[in-house]
């Protein structure tokens, strides 16, 4: 006869140590999906794996090639970097200026080479790589320069609109310099800045001076204000990572340091317009980013 107590309790021994090896299979994936998440950066670098590069549109200092590949001063910098560090396989994410830091942040990119310019606010959210350049800006007005603009004080005092980009330093730049918040337009990037000038919705533009000078050589309703009395002095556009990604930062740092100045950034420079004067300072990240 047979003895039911004995086959339940069977039964129910069978489902928890089905149910427990179950567990420890799930226990197992589980490690490893986290151990492969907690894969550092660098580590990853190392590994030759992918890394994807966050960049906008921006010519000469970073924008994608006709097959979306990633071209530019900061981008080719970052290239031969990362070469030496161990990887060559990138994946190119372009987007607006103002996605970049969000997009770093939420792990949507790997590295910004944006030519971002180095900037206590910006230091508070994103960790920079020590200057790979020297940039200076530039004011955009019609052909002609009707207004007569050559500063953002000559704005301020005649009233009048200044564009540039979203999230762009030239936005404080200009309230420094008192221009009233209603008469600064910001745009998503320098074409939009060259069009909103053009068609005379602001009667000048602000971008750094590689961006304005492309954009003037494709446009002749445009030139660049000449003299123009910039309200800072020049900038320091640098790569950018994560806050958690210090050990790859110093690991690129490392590998800069023999790179600035050597025949292979002046080749890099040489493609895009940059000179000897476009090499940086010497003025330090962490000396940048103080308030």
């Amino acid at each position: 006869m047979l003895n039911w107590k004995h086959e339940n309790y069977r039964l129910k021994s069978a489902i928890l140590g089905g149910m427990a090896a179950l567990g420890l299979a799930a226990m197992a994936a589980a490690s490893f999906t986290i151990s492969a998440s907690a894969e550092s950066l660098l580590e990853r670098i190392r590994n030759g794996d992918t890394i994807r590069l966050g960049f906008t549109n921006e010519p000469p200092g970073a924008y994608p090639g006709a097959n979306g590949e990633p071209l530019g001063v900061e981008n080719e910098i970052t290239l031969d970097i990362l070469k030496k560090m161990g990887t060559t396989k990138i994946e190119p994410v372009v987007t607006e200026w103002g996605s970049l830091i969000p997009g770093l942040q939420a792990g949507r990119i790997d590295i910004i080479t944006a030519g971002m310019w180095i900037k206590p606010d910006r230091c508070r959210n994103v960790l920079f790589s020590e200057p790979v350049a020297l940039e200076y800006d530039a004011l955009l007005v019609p052909k002609g320069n009707p207004k007569g603009l050559h500063s953002y004080e000559d704005l301020r005092d005649k009233g009048l609109t200044l564009v540039t980009g979203a999230g762009y330093t030239a936005v404080k730049n200009a309230q420094d310099s008192g221009i009233a918040g209603d008469k600064i337009m910001q745009v998503a990037g320098p074409p939009e800045v060259a069009q909103a000038v053009k068609a005379g919705r602001a009667a000048a533009g602000a971008l750094d001076y590689f961006n304005a000078t492309g954009l003037v050589k494709k446009d002749y309703g445009i030139e660049l204000a000449d003299p123009f009395t910039s309200p800072v002095p020049p900038d320091h556009p640098a790569i950018a990572f994560s806050l958690n990604d210090p050990a790859a930062v110093d690991a690129f740092n490392a590998v800069l340091k023999d790179y600035v100045g050597s025949d292979e950034i002046m080749s890099v420079f040489a493609k895009y317009g940059y000179g000897k004067g476009n090499l940086p300072d010497g003025k330090k990240t962490a000396d940048l980013c103080k308030d």
